[in-house]
């Protein structure tokens, strides 16, 4: 059996990343909201005169301080995740210009939550471990004892609301994005897990967002 070594998993972390920014990128530009990370990151953006994809980046890095009291552990896919996914999103707003008719916006939102998910379960699928905000919310739990849910969910509309003050976009598309990445995911990080089509070194599966 085809055995995944770190030498060829690496590779499919970094391209699922890139993606991930890709698709980020699109959703921003679509223009008719975005996800309680992203209002955050746009409305810094708009408030500081920074480029989103910069302020993604120190957003990602900030909240890496907060796993010190929370003692998580940051691995490869966590700094590369802090990396690649501002990166790629920034290249994709300078190369993408904003549909002037709303079924434009709407197609652009819809192509981009449908590629996140694609991109989630490739790079979940590297089993490199829990992205910076993942990594929060799983701190959180496993410091206070608040189940996941709950955790996640004051995290993001902390988030969400600090961005919106700020000026990130909130729209029908937060409300979409809520409703349908999860049931997206529920399917794209099976198909995409090398676990089931090869043997891959043992390490924890998490989400690396």
């Amino acid at each position: 059996m085809l055995r995944w070594t770190h030498a060829t998993r690496l590779p499919v972390l970094m391209f699922g990343l890139a993606l991930y920014g890709v698709a980020d990128g699109m959703i921003v530009q679509a223009a008719i909201g975005i996800g309680p990370w992203d209002v955050l990151a746009q409305g810094i953006s708009r408030s500081t005169g920074l480029l989103y994809g910069v302020v993604t980046i120190l957003v990602g890095a900030v909240v890496l301080l907060f796993w010190i009291p929370l003692r998580q552990r940051p691995g490869i896919g966590t700094a590369l995740n802090v990396l690649l996914v501002g990166t790629f999103a920034q290249f994709v707003l300078w190369l993408v210009p904003t549909p002037t008719l709303l079924i434009g916006q709407i197609a652009l939102f819809a192509g981009g939550t449908v590629l996140l998910a694609a991109a989630t379960g490739i790079y979940v699928g590297a089993s490199y471990g829990a992205g910076p905000r993942d990594g929060l919310m799983t701190g959180l739990t496993a410091r206070l004892g608040w189940p996941i849910w709950l955790s996640r969910g004051l995290v993001e509309v902390t988030v969400l609301l600090a961005g919106w003050a700020l000026g990130g976009d909130v729209g029908v598309g937060t409300v979409a994005f809520a409703l349908l990445i999860g049931p997206l995911c529920h399917v794209t990080i099976p198909l995409f897990s090398l676990r089931r089509i090869a043997r891959v070194e043992p390490e924890t599966a998490e989400v690396v967002r």
